[in-house]
């Protein structure tokens, strides 16, 4: 029932508003990172409304729970009415045109992201040619940071607050 109600929502808002700029920065988020954070601040001011959408991959056993990283983005993103918070499964491209997004956001950090990313972006081209990738360049400090890395510091007991948003601290004080 929600999700009829927000593609309601999302379908009367695009009717209301036609030239509104909407655009989605998708990712697993888990956890978000200052790198992340960065790339979304950043994309903000060129765009009306920002959906972050936390994609789920039932093939994958997260280490957060969906539950908890949209807890934790919704806290980091409070003050930004601009951006909203939705967890989707599927393919990105049917998401983009469920919520209504013109533009999907990417952050890169190196070349190898970059290719992956320039393919990913080529496909969903080919499915869906009304939505344009948005590819945004890491901050150089920000280039080695990653969820991935992250969670191992995690596993391992490491100290993530370099690398953290400090409002995702303490959520995750027990996987630490």
């Amino acid at each position: 029932m929600a999700i009829l109600l927000s593609a309601f929502l999302n379908q009367l808002l695009h009717n209301q508003y036609p030239n509104m700029k909407i655009a989605l920065f998708p990712g697993s988020f888990d956890p978000i990172t200052i790198a992340h954070v960065d790339i979304l601040k950043r994309a903000l001011p060129l765009f009306d409304k920002v959906v972050l959408g936390i994609g789920l991959n039932s093939a994958k056993q997260g280490f957060l729970s969906a539950e908890k990283r949209e807890e934790i983005v919704k806290t980091i993103f409070a003050d930004y009415p601009n951006i909203e918070v939705q967890l989707y499964e599927g393919l990105t491209v049917d998401f983009c045109r469920k919520i209504g997004a013109q533009y999907m956001i990417r952050g890169v950090r190196s070349v190898g992201d970059f290719e992956y990313e320039k393919a990913i972006a080529q496909i969903n081209q080919t499915m869906m040619p009304e939505v344009e990738t948005i590819i945004i360049l890491s901050k150089p400090e920000y280039s080695a940071v990653s969820s991935t890395i992250v969670r191992d510091i995690l596993r391992n007991n490491g100290d993530v607050s370099p690398f953290l948003p400090q409002e995702a601290i303490p959520f995750l004080k027990a996987k630490i």
